[in-house]
């Protein structure tokens, strides 16, 4: 069985818009580069058949792969949050020790995951150590740069 894919509703959104994009206007955008290269003639060294034919390869598994992610999808229903503790979906201001300044992240679905935007999977390091616990907790995380500790001050839907 797929893996179940935590998505929140602007994450639905975005990977259906791109789906839609991709169907619609790559699949003819790809078509067409095949269709020029094939009036070339000479397949056996026709670099531009080859280069379009694996453009429709990496075309045709992003839409599998985004299908896939739909198909298993899990959509975090904002209203039975609550903001008591962190959990998926969760958005968190904290202090964060070490720099001596507060942070804001979203606690995400990885397959949403954006680290420069303050959008944290909830199966990375920080995401993970940051679930279940509630404002005014300590939270020490084990980071490849090594310990960071966090104190929670908000956590928002």
């Amino acid at each position: 069985m797929a893996k179940q894919t935590l998505l929140t509703d602007e994450g639905l959104k975005n990977y259906e818009k791109e789906l839609d994009y991709l169907k619609t206007v790559k699949r003819k955008e790809v078509a067409e580069k095949i269709k020029v290269a094939l009036s070339f003639g000479d397949l056996s060294e026709n670099s531009e058949y080859d280069e379009a034919k694996n453009d429709q390869a990496m075309l045709e598994a992003r839409i599998a792969q985004i299908e896939a992610i739909l198909k298993n999808a899990k959509i975090i229903d904002e209203s039975e949050l609550t903001n008591e503790h962190i959990h998926v979906g969760s958005k968190v201001k904290v202090h964060d020790c070490e720099f001596d300044e507060d942070a804001e992240y979203q606690i995400i679905g990885s397959n949403e995951a954006d680290p420069f935007n303050g959008k944290l999977s909830e199966e990375s390091p920080v995401g993970a150590a940051l679930l279940g616990h509630k404002v005014g907790d300590t939270v020490s995380v084990e980071t490849p740069d090594g310990e960071v500790k966090f104190i929670i001050l908000e956590i928002s839907k």
